[in-house]
């Protein structure tokens, strides 16, 4: 676990020198759905570093978001044609390459509800695994009294995606290119992307995955269109031509273009 650490931030290090080098890419939502619609099949045909294989585990047949107002609460819903969250990536052995698996919810919200600036791209609420490497320092997924060895259990994330085109699925996490000039959540990932772990518990059943996220952590935001995706994203530190976190592949896309035809129910309790 020391040489993860050492790993880690060795690695973060040279993803700030990139990110102090590259200029900050911004896309409206309708342009990134575009994007990442016409990338569905090319991505699919790209060969994949240390992915794991399509199965029914990364099938979304259906995904609700519901307002409970009693409880000033959205339900993030997923249900899932195999078992959810039973298929994970196989560890790279290194921070650099590193693959993550992500059930994403890609949204309307403005970036600055759920605590960035007030910056280009898609807000999408993000459930990951990745082994290689743990991005949560303030949470102890596992309750076993270590931080820092949780990255393969499922947990939430924001994230904030821009089309890039060196990445072979045309999307990626948008990097932060001056960390000081730029308003991030204080539990912000420890790597100069807008990239949030906000702790929001993560539920797995047999068919489903739910994500239990507080009303006034999104601004009060109530109203939204969404959709729903399983992607492989994989991490790069070493390769200036590709981005820090891009989206490698598209397992699929619930409505089956990105246009985000699905909107928050209201339950009154």
């Amino acid at each position: 676990m020391a040489d993860q650490h050492r790993n880690f931030d060795r690695d973060r290090r040279a993803v700030r020198r990139r990110a102090a080098r590259l200029a900050s890419s911004g896309l409206g939502a309708t342009a990134l759905v575009a994007a990442l619609a016409a990338t569905l099949t090319s991505a699919a045909q790209t060969p994949k570093p240390d992915l794991p294989p399509r199965t029914p585990d990364l099938e979304i047949t259906d995904a609700a978001v519901r307002y409970q107002e009693d409880l000033n609460l959205l339900v993030f819903d997923l249900r899932i044609a195999g078992e959810a969250g039973a298929t994970t990536p196989t560890p790279h052995g290194s921070f650099d390459g590193a693959p993550v698996l992500g059930y994403v919810v890609p949204t309307t919200l403005p970036a600055a509800a759920i605590g960035f600036s007030g910056t280009e791209g898609m807000v999408a609420l993000a459930v990951t695994s990745h082994p290689d490497f743990d991005d949560t320092p303030l949470w102890d997924e596992s309750a076993d009294g270590d931080y820092a060895n949780d990255g393969e259990l499922w947990h939430a994330h924001w994230v904030l995606l821009v089309e890039d085109a060196r990445a072979p699925g045309g999307l990626a996490v948008k990097e932060v290119v001056d960390v000081d000039a730029e308003i991030l959540p204080p539990t912000n990932a420890p790597v100069p992307l807008y990239l949030d772990s906000p702790g929001f518990p993560v539920d797995l059943a047999a068919d489903g995955v739910r994500v239990v996220v507080p009303a006034p952590r999104v601004g009060g935001e109530t109203a939204f269109s969404f959709d729903a995706v399983t992607a492989a994203l994989v991490v790069n530190t070493s390769d200036p031509s590709r981005p820090t976190l891009g989206v490698q592949d598209v397992y699929g896309v619930l409505s089956g273009d990105l246009s985000l035809p699905y909107e928050v129910e209201r339950d009154q309790g």
